[in-house]
């Protein structure tokens, strides 16, 4: 099986209208850069995207949902994004907030094949309505369903031919959880080498979980709050 695909372009070829997509990162770290410009190009719509956050007006998650592609965002955190907030106040977009641990998951959950986890996650909140609870050992837990998503798309640092991949510090994230729970695992890199150039001991991701891979290109890597501190100049 050839997983290496030219670009984004060819790797995302037959995403459609009213899909389902896992897209990595955590704020603008990791995000699949290429891909998300790949999308907003082809113009698919009624999208529902699964990550952890919007993105931001101009970037990431936020470029879609400018041209109106996203019909539904479950998140964790949706705080960074005027115009994501503009359509959910005008009833424009579909939102579910979900706990950050449950998104994380719903994602293994996906990928080992499990249907559903039971959470304490939720309890009590609005989280809870309408889901089914039982109770362990004298405890109430929140059932909530593996992610049911038609295609995966994440980053990665280094990647090989057969799709093993490594990632690079915080740009980890949730890339991991979602490579292993989409139907199709799309994931792009910043460097593909051959098999055997990667060290079987780092590899975070093992291939049989990637169906496609690519070489990225001209990453931004945006970083969303940048904080600073004055030099001391003692004398």
């Amino acid at each position: 099986m050839n997983k290496v695909f030219k670009n984004a372009d060819e790797a995302i070829h037959d995403v459609t209208d009213g899909m389902t997509l896992l897209l990595g990162g955590f704020g603008l770290c990791g995000l699949p850069e290429n891909c998300i410009t790949a999308l907003v190009k082809k113009g698919v719509k009624d999208l529902t995207c699964i990550s952890n956050n919007a993105g931001v007006d101009d970037f990431g998650i936020g470029l879609m949902l400018k041209q109106r592609q996203v019909k539904k965002m479950i998140a964790s955190y949706v705080g960074e994004n005027a115009e994501f907030e503009r359509q959910l106040l005008s009833g424009e977009l579909e939102v579910e907030l979900i706990p950050q641990g449950t998104l994380a998951t719903r994602c293994m959950a996906a990928g080992y094949g499990m249907p559903a986890i039971f959470t304490p996650a939720g309890i009590g909140t609005e989280v809870a309505i309408g889901k089914e609870i039982r109770n362990f050992n004298g405890k109430d837990y929140l059932m909530e369903m593996a992610f049911d998503a038609d295609f995966a798309i994440v980053k990665a640092w280094k990647g090989d031919t057969m799709g093993n991949l490594i990632y690079r510090a915080t740009a980890r994230n949730f890339n991991p959880v979602m490579a292993m729970a989409g139907k199709i695992t799309i994931v792009e890199v910043e460097e593909l080498v051959e098999p055997g150039e990667l060290d079987p001991d780092h590899v975070h991701t093992p291939g049989i979980y990637v169906h496609r891979i690519f070489q990225g290109v001209n990453y931004e890597k945006r970083i969303e709050q940048r904080t600073t501190r004055q030099h001391d100049q003692k004398s």
